[in-house]
C-alpha cells in the first residue's frame, strides 16, 4: 500500500470503528424494535374449563390470533391476569415459566393441560427499567388466566409469554398510570393482554354454572356491562377509573378489584385516534361478562 493511502486509511480507521459500533448496537436494539406498533387486547377469560372447550368465546380468540400473527411479527406476550395478586408490583423474569394450575375442583383433563411457552426475561427486564416501580421476581409461571385464553390465541406455545402481577392493595388510577409507562413496548413487538373479567361476581354466579339457567343474566350485570361499553367508545376512562361512583351495579359488578384490574392496563395502552373494537361479547352465569376488546389493528 502507498504511503499516501496508507494515511487516508488511518484517517477513516475512527470513522470504521463507530460504523462498527453503531451497527453492532442496531443489532442490539434491532431485537427489542418491532417493524410497527402491536395491538393490545383485553380478554374475559371466565371458566378455564374453557382451554378444553370448543365455543364460539374460544373460537374468536383463534380468530384474533391467526389476524394479529397475520399482520405483525410478535416478539413477546406480556399478560396482566386476575391471578396474579400481590403486594407491590412484579415482572416475572423466568426463562422457563410453569403452567400453574391455580384452581381445584375440576376434571383431571384441565390439571393434565401444560403450556410450554418460554419466557422473556430480556424484555421483562425491560418492563422493569421502563416502570421502576414493578419489582423483578422469579416466583411465578403462567397462570391460568394467560394459559388458558393463550392456548387458542397461539396453540403452538412458540411465542415467549411473560406476566406482570396486580398490587392488590392499589386502586385503579394506580394501575392505569403504571401500564401507561410500559406501553412503549407495543412498539417493540410486545403484545400486551389484560385478562380479567368487566363483571366477575363469582359467588352470585357459581348457582348457574353447569345449569340450564347458564344464560340467565342479573339486570345488573347487563346495566354494568353497558356502562363500560359506553364509556370505552366515547373514550371516557376516567369514569372507568372511577367505576366505584356508578353505584350498586358496579358494586355488584365488581365485587373485588382483581378481575376488573386488567382492564385499566389494557385500556392505558390506547392512543387517542386508535380504534377499539369488541372482538366477543356474551354475558353469562347471572353475573360474568365475557366481553373482550382489541386496541388497534
Amino acid at each position: 500500500m502507498h504511503r499516501k493511502n496508507f494515511i487516508k486509511s488511518l484517517a477513516l480507521l475512527p470513522f470504521t470503528i463507530q460504523a462498527m459500533k453503531l451497527e453492532h448496537l442496531k443489532k442490539i436494539t434491532d431485537k427489542f424494535e418491532g417493524s410497527d406498533k402491536l395491538p393490545a387486547l383485553f380478554i374475559g377469560h371466565g371458566n378455564p374449563m374453557n382451554a378444553l372447550y370448543d365455543n364460539p368465546f374460544t373460537k374468536s380468540l383463534t380468530a384474533v390470533g391467526n389476524d394479529i400473527r397475520a399482520k405483525h411479527t410478535i416478539n413477546a406476550i406480556l399478560v396482566v391476569s386476575a391471578h396474579w395478586l400481590t403486594k407491590g408490583s412484579f415482572v416475572n423474569v423466568t426463562a422457563k415459566p410453569e403452567t400453574i394450575h391455580d384452581f381445584g375442583g375440576f376434571p383431571d383433563e384441565l390439571f393434565k393441560i401444560q403450556y410450554p411457552a418460554a419466557g422473556s426475561p430480556e424484555y421483562a427486564k425491560e418492563v422493569a427499567t421502563l416502570a421502576p416501580e414493578i419489582k423483578t421476581s422469579d416466583e411465578w409461571g403462567l397462570d391460568h388466566g394467560a394459559w388458558t385464553v393463550l392456548k387458542h390465541l397461539y396453540p403452538k406455545a412458540d411465542i415467549p409469554v411473560f406476566q406482570v402481577s396486580i398490587d392488590f392493595y392499589q386502586p385503579m388510577q394506580y394501575h392505569f398510570n403504571l401500564a401507561k409507562e410500559f406501553k412503549s413496548l407495543r412498539e417493540k413487538g410486545v403484545l400486551i393482554i389484560g385478562s380479567g373479567n368487566i363483571v366477575h361476581n363469582l359467588r352470585m354466579s357459581m348457582q348457574y354454572f353447569g345449569t340450564d339457567k347458564e344464560n340467565f343474566v342479573f339486570d345488573w350485570t347487563k346495566e354494568f356491562d353497558e356502562y363500560v361499553k359506553k364509556k370505552i367508545d366515547e373514550r371516557d376512562f376516567q369514569s372507568l377509573i372511577d367505576y366505584e361512583k356508578e353505584g350498586s351495579a358496579a358494586k355488584l359488578s365488581v365485587p373485588t378489584m382483581d378481575h376488573y384490574a386488567p382492564l385499566m392496563y389494557s385500556l392505558a395502552m390506547a392512543d387517542k385516534s386508535e380504534e377499539i373494537k369488541y372482538t366477543y361479547e356474551e354475558l353469562m352465569s347471572g353475573g360474568i361478562s365475557m366481553r373482550c376488546l382489541q386496541i388497534g389493528n
